[in-house]
């Protein structure tokens, strides 16, 4: 048997530029999240860039003076707002550890008063399996009690230890500020100390990873802020209007990070919370909910057009599968980080995809 030696090469190549192109992936994504302070600098800065460039179109300015005059009014309501925010989930949190057990305990009641108002016999529902399902709905509720008190005990911790939130908050400004003022500079001397054949090669193929990427951070970025924004200004009117919230900010932040999943959405949190309204008798508080929720889907149907250019391309069942992975992995963030992995992953081999994953990689071209 003649074993073509040139092609099995051919073919070993391209299997280990895919399992070590994987391998930088995931050290990247590891990356990512030790110098998460400065990726967040980055996301800012690209949604601040249009504002720099329109006040140095608008005045004449230079861009570092644009840049400096951006960076001051951004940082200051990040400060305040940040200072703001740190306050009151803290008073929120502990209120709302304090009493958890009451809401949970609320719940079980409700669950219960419903089972005892259905008629189980229409459906020949049999007392044991009656049983099972109330004894599981316990076992269910003291587990998701058990989970948010770990949650807010750990939320807590973590806004009080100002220390290392301070520390993280200089080194975020001083990125934000390093990357607004001298952006150019910072892109030369990257490609100043890269090897010339990389530059050549990658150059091209790394800006547009950087710009699908960066677009849809900036654009995802803009449209959670938009929704957070909107759920709490909402939140606050119906709270000084009577109605019964107590814990806007950590409500508004749940739905800003819910709405920031792909597939779900706000309306995975409003519309549950607008049908337990209703069935506890709050029949406004649901209207209200209702509203609010028609509100934001409304401006979020109205932005998402001008600010994502161009659809990613990938069918939902992929990126369902990318959350799933992402939640198995490491827990709640994966849910988010998933779909951007996706995305990266997507854009490094689309020329492999295109091509079909294993026609490209045992072509004989």
């Amino acid at each position: 048997m003649i074993v073509d030696m040139p092609y099995w090469t051919k073919v070993l190549k391209r299997i280990l530029c895919f399992v070590f192109t994987i391998i930088g992936l995931f050290l990247a994504f590891k990356l990512a999240v030790f110098y998460l302070p400065f990726l967040i600098a980055f996301i800012i800065s690209l949604i601040i860039e249009p504002l720099i460039k329109k006040m140095m179109k608008k005045f004449k300015f230079s861009r570092r003076t644009s840049s400096i005059i951006i960076f001051i009014i951004v940082s200051t309501i990040i400060l305040g707002s940040l200072i703001w925010g740190l306050a009151t989930i803290f008073s929120e949190a502990s209120n709302l550890l304090q009493g958890l057990n009451d809401y949970f305990d609320k719940a079980y009641n409700m669950f219960q008063d419903f089972l005892n108002s259905f008629d189980f016999n229409k459906i020949n529902l049999s007392p044991e399996l009656l049983g099972v399902i109330q004894n599981s709905t316990g076992g269910i509720l003291e587990a998701v009690s058990n989970w948010a008190r770990g949650f807010l005990t750990g939320l807590i911790n973590w806004v009080t230890s100002l220390p290392v939130i301070s520390i993280y908050f200089v080194i975020f400004v001083t990125a934000l500020y390093l990357i607004c003022v001298d952006k150019i500079y910072i892109l030369d001397q990257i490609e100043h100390h890269l090897p010339e054949l990389w530059v050549k090669k990658m150059g091209k193929h790394f800006r547009d990873l950087i710009k699908t990427l960066g677009g849809y951070l900036k654009a995802e970025a803009t449209l959670i802020l938009v929704s957070f924004l909107i759920s709490l200004v909402g939140l606050y009117i119906l709270q000084f209007a009577g109605f019964p919230i107590g814990y806007p900010l950590l409500i508004a932040i749940a739905i800003a990070f819910v709405d920031a999943l792909p597939i779900l959405g706000s309306g995975a949190v409003m519309i549950p919370w607008a049908i337990i309204a209703a069935l506890n008798g709050e029949i406004n508080l649901s209207i209200a909910v209702i509203v609010l929720l028609i509100i934001m889907s409304t401006v979020r149907q109205f932005l998402e057009p001008r600010l994502v250019s161009k659809k990613i391309g990938v069918h939902p069942i992929f990126t369902l599968i990318a959350m799933y992975t992402g939640f198995k992995i490491i827990g709640i963030l994966g849910l988010l980080l998933g779909p951007i992995i996706l995305i990266i992953f997507k854009n490094v081999f689309a020329t492999m995809i295109d091509g079909g994953v294993m026609k490209t990689i045992f072509s004989r071209k």
